[in-house]
């Protein structure tokens, strides 16, 4: 659901210029960990970031890794970069990007990547947009392009066909390998260790809606 922009965002946003783009950085391409002071930590990218509550936590848990997220509402990436600006004791391994990540290829080189996260990420339902789905065989190939060696995908969604999908897909694609999967997260103890919930995550499990999750690896 696109959220109605609010006028005072285009102004408001530039307050968390130090760690949020408002335009593709294509200038980082192959230079991301420069970005970071600790440079040497391994590259999380979270496609999709919402209104930030996964990447701001994760940021928090684990200063030991460098996240970059993607979003392209200006009117959600707003509050993602509110959550890492109020974090206590504050952050400095998040960077925030308004863009598209249709063509995500052209914003990485080969292997700059160690971890995607996709959370809830939109279904694309009717079939002839499957190649739009985030998890489609179009899409592992992109990843697979920049992500290092035994690089992971980490995924998340209440959308059984579509995880269905995705199981499938995964399958098919040569250099791909299903490390792990689950359809009921929160109820598999192993996979749910660590586990940091997103806004939409933890309104739908609050109701008992379960939640899928796969970990997969370029072989």
């Amino acid at each position: 659901m696109r959220l109605r922009r609010k006028p005072w965002i285009d102004e408001a946003i530039k307050e968390y210029s130090d760690f949020l783009y408002l335009e593709l950085p294509v200038e980082n391409k192959g230079k991301w960990k420069e970005q970071f002071a600790e440079s040497e930590h391994p590259l999380c990218v979270e496609l999709g970031t919402g209104k930030g509550r996964f990447i701001s936590q994760m940021a928090a848990a684990h200063p030991e890794w460098n996240f970059v997220g993607f979003e392209r509402q200006i009117g959600v990436i707003y509050y993602a970069g509110k959550k890492v600006a109020e974090l206590d004791p504050p952050v400095n391994n998040v960077r925030l990007v308004l863009g598209d990540i249709s063509h995500i290829e052209e914003l990485f080189t080969p292997g700059e990547v160690d971890r995607f996260f996709i959370n809830f990420c939109d279904p694309w339902p009717k079939a002839r947009h499957a190649k739009r789905r985030l998890t489609s065989k179009e899409f592992l190939k992109r990843y697979e392009g920049i992500l290092a060696q035994h690089g992971k995908v980490e995924f998340k969604t209440d959308n059984t066909e579509l995880f269905d999908f995705s199981l499938e897909q995964i399958e098919e694609a040569e250099g791909w390998e299903l490390l792990a999967h689950t359809f009921d997260l929160h109820h598999n103890e192993e996979m749910n260790k660590g586990n940091i919930m997103t806004e939409y995550e933890a309104k739908f499990s609050a109701k008992g809606q379960p939640i899928n999750k796969l970990i997969a690896t370029r072989k």
